[in-house]
């Protein structure tokens, strides 16, 4: 996923070649911002999912794509007062339509944190934290995301668990928004369910969609009827599994396992279901 590929926020300030030749390997300045002159990068870890507590008070912990750059000044250079440093930042991101949420900065450095405002409801976290009247400061950012599941039951694992539960969840079978239409990405999950069932001729499923609360309840339960039935169609016709053998059912948001307050909580209940039939 591209930060804010449509969105067109950067800096104007032209930043040549050769300003990057310390830094640390394979970092690289973040996407919304160019880099204050002078400055070189000294340690840099990128995620595409991880959590961070901003220093708010209390403080917001934030899940999703995260980013920490450790900026050091070179040697030689001429270097950025802290409160300069930390605006240059915030008031990019309020110009765009975002927020400052703390400033607490004074000429011996401090902490910054503003917001902005994404795509799908969600918000940018951008904290920076300024050291030694901005020798260093640390450029924090999180574009909240839930995590993309990417490990699955095996076929052994679902069969025992439909030995033991009688059910399973499997978060790995993903649709486009507001669609029924299941994403190339879900084939390895249901490539288990599809050897499961080959492997045991007896076996019956019924295939249950679930849905968050997100949107109009008589949506969402059309909506998880409609992906049910997607999963029984890819089953029979990619695995050649007999049609009477899959009943399908849709329950909208009417079956939560979390709390559809958080972005966690909601990707949980997104959720297709496995039922064990007589």
């Amino acid at each position: 996923m591209r930060l804010l590929a449509t969105m067109s926020i950067a800096c104007t300030l032209a930043i040549p070649v050769a300003g990057r030749a310390q830094d640390v390997e394979g970092s690289k300045d973040h996407p919304m911002f160019t880099r204050v002159p002078g400055y070189q990068i000294a340690t840099y870890d990128a995620q595409d999912f991880s959590k961070f507590d901003f220093l708010t008070d209390p403080s917001t912990p934030v899940e999703g794509k995260y980013w920490r750059i450790e900026y050091t000044l070179k040697e030689g250079a001429k270097k950025v007062g802290p409160l300069q440093i930390a605006r240059n930042h915030t008031d990019l991101i309020v110009k765009r339509g975002g927020k400052k949420i703390l400033e607490n900065v004074s000429a011996g450095g401090g902490t910054t944190i503003a917001k902005l405002p994404a795509a799908g409801g969600k918000n940018i976290w951008v904290e920076l934290d300024i050291n030694n009247e901005g020798e260093s400061f640390w450029l924090i950012v999180v574009e909240e995301a839930g995590m993309e599941q990417q490990v699955e039951f095996s076929a052994m694992d679902l069969a025992a668990a439909l030995n033991t539960k009688g059910s399973v969840a499997m978060h790995g079978i993903l649709f486009d928004v507001s669609k029924a239409t299941i994403k190339t990405e879900s084939a390895p999950a249901l490539a288990q369910i599809g050897e499961l069932l080959k492997n045991d001729a007896t076996l019956k499923l019924e295939i249950q969609g679930h849905t968050d609360n997100t949107g109009v309840p008589a949506t969402n339960l059309k909506l998880s009827q409609d992906r049910a039935a997607s999963v029984k169609t890819y089953l029979v016709q990619t695995f050649g599994i007999d049609a009477a053998r899959l009943t399908t059912a849709g329950f909208g948001a009417t079956k939560p396992v979390a709390s559809n307050a958080t972005d966690a909580g909601k990707a949980e209940n997104r959720r297709v279901e496995l039922v064990k039939k007589p």
